[in-house]
């Protein structure tokens, strides 16, 4: 449904995107991710028309954005970071309007806009004036003039920057209901957005695409570690060499008492990514008869893997730390 290919966009000698390449399915909702500054907005507006390409070619439903502008244009729906709102219109004389400029058939304009406000919650906003209204509800407005002609493709860029955390919820639920029936690009640079909202989620830093892949298989495939924190009862010197034998543990570190009962002590093993060290830690343990009371792995967060791409120092700042109680496993 949207297919971008080697784009880019220079001002003067500023790259602001370099040779990007992603794409979209028909149906899915896409997290266009990356720091202020990288790129998302300068694609969006490239994407919808706004801006032209330095080189490179995008395609919305089969047509290019550079030689069949019109046509793309018919067939997206955009919400800009500040939405075109005409304050003191009410929100139905706002949707019937852009409805006209849209090109709805007059027959239809009503129905479109019924079915616009009906999706995004403004039925019983339909007589008030704009200015009137909250920030999540112009939000809203905005949503419905993306779709009011019912396009193939929505593109949003950064839909819920300045709401509050009820307001976010509401746009989230309203996007994700928007779902199936149309493509979504939805760009942000806030984590829980891509996480709670989109299919897949293609990463951008410094005007280049670094990744792009569902949340699950990027937290999965950049976190190049399996860690499991576990609790026991006994020996903590007889654990710690105990685990740091097996393979393919690279550290075992003893971690603070945190209020734990006596002779509690609470682990974490890091190790090469491996789903069936678990099952091994905890039949050594209970064989070398020391009680297992917590084992729980942890995996790298949608955080981690976004940092690990757009920061330049992460390597400082996502060492792990080590104590003077870590023991590492006996050289090979």
């Amino acid at each position: 449904m949207i297919e971008v290919e080697h784009l880019s966009k220079t001002y003067g000698s500023t790259a602001a995107i370099q040779d990007i390449t992603f794409g979209a399915q028909p149906g899915e909702i896409l997290g266009f991710l990356g720091p202020n500054g990288a790129g998302k907005t300068t694609t969006m507006r490239i994407l919808a028309g706004y801006l032209p390409a330095s080189e490179g070619t995008a395609r919305v439903a089969g047509y290019d954005v550079h030689t069949d502008s019109m046509a793309v244009r018919q067939r997206i729906g955009y919400l800009p970071e500040s939405p075109p709102l005409y304050p003191d219109m009410t929100v139905q004389g706002f949707l019937n309007f852009v409805a006209t400029i849209k090109g709805v058939p007059s027959d239809l304009r009503q129905k479109r806009a019924d079915i616009a406000m009906d999706h995004c919650g403004l039925l019983d906003k339909r007589k008030v004036l704009i200015r009137k209204l909250s920030k999540g509800y112009r939000q809203r407005v905005g949503i419905a003039q993306a779709i009011i002609h019912d396009p193939p493709v929505i593109i949003l860029d950064e839909p819920t920057v300045g709401l509050d955390p009820r307001q976010i919820n509401e746009v989230r639920q309203l996007i994700k209901g928007l779902a199936g029936s149309h493509t979504i690009i939805l760009s942000t640079h806030i984590l829980p957005e891509v996480s709670m909202t989109c299919d897949r989620i293609t990463i951008i830093n410094r005007g280049q695409v670094v990744a792009t892949d569902t949340p699950d298989n990027l937290t999965a495939r950049l976190s190049g570690e399996a860690a499991y924190e576990l609790e026991i009862k006994g020996d903590v010197d007889i654990a710690q060499r105990l685990l740091a034998e097996l393979a393919p543990v690279r550290q075992v570190l003893l971690l603070g008492p945190e209020h734990l009962p006596e002779h509690h002590h609470r682990l974490r093993v890091s190790a090469e990514g491996d789903r069936t060290l678990g099952a091994v830690i905890s039949t050594a343990l209970v064989t070398a008869g020391l009680e297992l009371h917590e084992l729980r792995r942890q995996q790298a967060t949608l955080e981690d893997v976004f940092l690990n791409l757009t920061t330049t120092e992460i390597a400082t700042l996502s060492e792990p730390l080590v104590a003077e109680d870590a023991i590492e496993p006996p050289a090979t």
